[in-house]
């Protein structure tokens, strides 16, 4: 049971959170052990529970989910978060990578996506639906936020041509060995690049990379 994964669901819609754990209750190495109906629930559940994983609703009472991904990183707490949200609008979505959000996810997703993002996230990474990456790049590339609410980018933190499709790539939820297959280049050296991109953005994960690359505008 060591690698088991231990779920809190966080939705204010029975039958949301009975199908999701109707889904799951197959899946060998992933526990539910909370569910919460509102923000405010889901934030004691989680504090009791200390689960690895939260799924969490971004509309719902009391407190909303983006307002609950809020309170546990100021409180820093690490736990995994796979927004799970009927929206699609570029606004939910990064209101919710800002927040620290490790994955987003619509509610139409499919079984296998909906496994392969809670796998991902549990296991460090990103995951964002194929749509929702759309929205994240585009944002990065073409920024629509106004230009003082950028910082100014230092020499040390230009980033070359292959870091910026390094960056890309890992942003849109692709791990080293899709990305030397996507670049044409060995596992290796795509660990490498990935080692120094972050090392020169001195971040130590996805997610503050993702922030980063936001707040400097580095695509």
């Amino acid at each position: 049971m060591g690698n088991t994964i231990r779920v809190v669901l966080a939705d204010d819609h029975v039958f949301v959170r009975d199908g999701i754990k109707s889904l799951l209750e197959n899946e060998a190495n992933i526990i539910v052990v909370g569910e919460a109906t509102d923000g405010l629930e889901a934030l004691k559940i989680v504090e009791a529970e200390q689960p690895d994983l939260l799924i969490l609703d971004i509309r719902m009472p009391n407190m909303t989910g983006i307002e609950v991904v809020e309170k546990l990183r100021s409180q820093n707490n690490l736990v995994k978060i796979v927004m799970l949200s009927m929206h699609e609008s570029e606004e939910y979505v990064l209101k919710c990578i800002k927040a620290g959000a490790d994955g987003y996810l619509l509610k139409g997703s499919s079984k296998e996506e909906f496994l392969k993002a809670l796998h991902t996230v549990s296991d460090g990474g990103k995951y964002f639906s194929g749509d929702i990456s759309s929205i994240l790049i585009g944002q990065l590339t073409h920024p629509t936020m106004s230009s003082e609410m950028k910082n100014p980018i230092s020499e040390e933190m230009l980033i070359t041509k292959r870091e910026k499709e390094i960056l890309t790539l890992l942003l849109s939820g692709k791990g080293n060995k899709e990305i030397a297959e996507a670049l044409d280049i060995s596992k290796r050296t795509a660990e490498v690049h990935r080692f120094n991109l972050m090392k020169k953005l001195k971040v130590k994960n996805l997610m503050e990379l993702s922030n980063k690359a936001t707040e400097y505008s580095l695509l």
